[in-house]
């Protein structure tokens, strides 16, 4: 008997994993915490065993978030810059991780820098994930003003994966944050309009519209979950899916 919760990972061939750069701090509060680079690095590779094309999108906001430096008066494109090449030190942390675990890997940088990584060429990353390398996209979309939860929608739109998998520090999508609010609603499932009008702090704007035009589900879980990342793209546990 299932629940209306569940979903099965064996509809699942390739899906996108979206990390957030402060979940590789662990306990240290800034930079990288190599065995909470090396516990997610365990749990990707157990989806990745299941036969699931995995590619992965991680955030740089651990070293250096660009809308901080904005805020506190640098010019936002050099920012931004900034932040992108935060994002290709974390996915080179989780390339060694992984490959630590003998997953055959590769990092994918929209910023070309060819003696550290590939640049992105759609078709080649296409051809990675085939060959059953986990894809890094590193560098977010390599333009400013756009988030990495923008690079993760539209990575993931590309390889024509079939669902997003966004960790995050809260177990799914609430209507207020449940740190704070004892008695926030859940939402076990949720239209991407509702995100939207409500004004969620899911995804940025761009994203959810994007992952809603493409219909690509996104679902939200947290990276503590219980029975860990291979439990939620199996249907156990608690997260929320985002979709129709």
């Amino acid at each position: 008997m299932t629940n209306d919760n569940e979903i099965e990972y064996k509809s699942y061939s390739r899906v996108l994993i979206k990390i957030s750069g402060e979940a590789l701090m662990g306990p240290s509060g800034y930079g990288l915490h190599p065995p909470t680079v090396e516990k997610i690095a365990f749990e990707i590779s157990q989806v990745h065993q299941l036969g699931v094309e995995v590619c992965l999108v991680i955030g740089g906001g651990n070293i250096f978030r660009g809308l901080q430096g904005s805020a506190q008066g640098m010019e936002r494109t050099t920012a931004d810059y900034m932040g992108m090449l935060a994002t290709v030190m974390n996915a080179l942390a989780m390339q060694s991780a992984l490959e630590e675990l003998k997953v055959f890997t590769r990092v994918v940088s929209a910023i070309p820098m060819d003696q550290i990584c590939e640049p992105y060429i759609r078709r080649r990353a296409v051809r990675h994930l085939e060959k059953r390398r986990v894809v890094i996209f590193a560098a977010g979309t390599g333009n400013p003003y756009f988030t990495t939860d923008t690079a993760a929608t539209l990575r993931a739109t590309e390889m024509k994966c079939q669902a997003i998998f966004k960790g995050t520090q809260v177990d799914g999508v609430y209507d207020s944050d449940p740190k704070i609010n004892a008695d926030a609603k859940y939402y076990r499932t949720i239209s991407y309009d509702t995100i939207l009008q409500k004004n969620l702090k899911v995804m940025d704007a761009s994203a959810i519209a994007l992952a809603r035009d493409n219909k690509l589900p996104i679902v939200i879980f947290s990276l503590a979950a219980p029975k860990g990342l291979l439990g939620v793209v199996q249907g156990m546990g608690q997260f929320t899916r985002v979709e129709k």
